[in-house]
């Protein structure tokens, strides 16, 4: 069973069984009572307290400081949140073990929400994970799990947590229990190394898929977040697309086509793989599925057609093109019929990606010497741009449409950076990664 179903479920209650990963029993969450409305834009964040969960034994209490912290952490970045110094505390994790928090300590030092737990080692070396959300008004829980899971995955486990107390306050889905795959880069403008590379959300485990020999470019996740797509280029040879499971390592070539390939994505169904493929100087839009090896063309010039994203329910293609005699976006159904501008504003518009909700496409628009990642509607409507940069580019969405990254480079000379930007605008933040960075992919929760 994979996590996000079961997430949905067990925040109504019940045992279930994360994927293989934890167990999960619900401890009697009550009616909610706080709330953050994310619809209005920018929002005060909410002060919530996140105590460090009570373990008995020397070797839980590393466990009882560290999952916790990464819960603040995460909740912190997301702007809607403000995590109460733990110096401020003047409760101690004992003294909740077995009776409700006293309310009245958090609410003196300003807390609207408590989060609490604990810890236990089991005997077959199992970590035990409890945590329970407070609404210190009210003095009801608002939700409560207990987690059981090994102690390689104990960071997981934090994120979890900090997903459900996202649901429980905002009523979305969270993503912080999600992986980024970028590309990873070095040395020389003259002899840059590229490597294909993959972390979660919060820049923890990073691990590189590929090891320098060959340029890589555009990762993208598959919806089951196990594969990945990207442009690889050894060199004499023709740059392809190339399909990867993060987990063994193994790729294959997608397809075999006279033209280069490039700018891979897959659809939502994760059968099908939709790029672009240059040749005689044009590029046209192609999908291929991944068990038949059946192609199809999508679109037959003129022009550059490519940067091609499949909507949410695979009826719909965004995509630029030059067609019109400037770089420009456009919307197609999935069979390449009824292709329409979309944008019209200043400049040249390119990377565009649909959001998971369906309701906005991101993009990067050049214009006026500099760069801008924005949002319009699919119709092409209410086109907002979000941040501006000497060079900015490369969108993609978290998986509950929230929060976009994209990577950035302030100066001619300066190294290319992921920054992440609430869909609003607001809390635009640099993602912590091992070094210079680019072309970032965020995956779907993790299954």
């Amino acid at each position: 069973m994979k996590i996000q179903a079961t997430r949905r479920t067990m925040l109504r209650g019940g045992a279930m069984l994360l994927g293989g990963l934890a167990s999960a029993t619900a401890l009697r969450p009550a009616q909610a009572q706080l709330r953050i409305d994310i619809t209005r834009g920018r929002v005060e964040p909410m002060p919530i307290a996140v105590s460090p969960f009570f373990a008995a034994q020397e070797g839980e209490r590393q466990y009882g400081d560290n999952i916790p912290q990464v819960v603040a952490d995460d909740l912190e970045r997301s702007g809607l949140f403000r995590p109460l110094p733990r110096a401020s505390f003047t409760q101690q994790p004992a003294a909740m073990r077995n009776t409700a928090p006293r309310f009245g300590d958090w609410r003196q030092i300003g807390a609207q929400a408590l989060v609490n737990g604990g810890i236990e080692i089991q005997r077959d070396g199992r970590v035990k994970v409890e945590f329970r959300l407070w609404d210190v008004t009210s003095g009801q829980q608002q939700e409560g799990q207990v987690y059981t899971t090994t102690a390689q995955n104990w960071r997981r486990i934090a994120h979890i947590i900090a997903d459900a107390i996202y649901k429980r306050i905002t009523g979305e889905d969270g993503y912080f229990d999600t992986r980024i795959v970028f590309v990873t880069e070095s040395g020389p403008a003259q002899r840059r190394i590229k490597r294909l590379t993959i972390m979660d959300q919060d820049g923890a485990n990073v691990r590189y898929l590929t090891d320098g020999s060959e340029l890589v470019l555009t990762p993208r996740f598959s919806p089951n977040s196990q594969d990945v797509t990207y442009l690889g280029y050894v060199s004499e040879q023709r740059p392809r697309v190339y399909m990867m499971n993060i987990d063994s390592g193994q790729r294959a070539v997608l397809g075999d086509f006279q033209g280069m390939t490039f700018a891979p994505r897959f659809a939502p169904d994760g059968n099908r793989v939709i790029f672009s493929v240059s040749e005689n100087g044009l590029s046209d839009i192609w999908t291929y599925d991944t068990r038949s090896r059946a192609r199809q063309r999508l679109t037959n010039g003129p022009g550059i057609n490519t940067a091609p994203c499949f909507s949410p329910d695979g009826r719909q293609v965004v995509f630029e093109s030059d067609r019109g005699g400037s770089q420009q976006l456009y919307v197609m159904n999935s069979d390449g019929s009824n292709a329409r501008r979309i944008s019209f504003g200043q400049g040249r518009y390119a990377t565009p990606v649909w959001s998971p909700r369906g309701d906005l496409i991101a993009f990067t628009r050049q214009g006026d010497g500099g760069f801008a990642i924005g949002v319009m509607r699919p119709d092409g409507s209410q086109e907002r741009l979000l941040s501006n940069a000497f060079l900015a580019e490369g969108p993609t969405w978290s998986p509950n449409g929230r929060v976009i990254m994209f990577f950035r480079q302030s100066g001619g000379g300066a190294q290319p950076r992921l920054v992440s930007i609430d869909v609003t605008g607001y809390n635009e933040r640099e993602v912590r990664t091992p070094g210079a960075a680019s072309d970032p992919a965020w995956s779907p929760l993790i299954p």
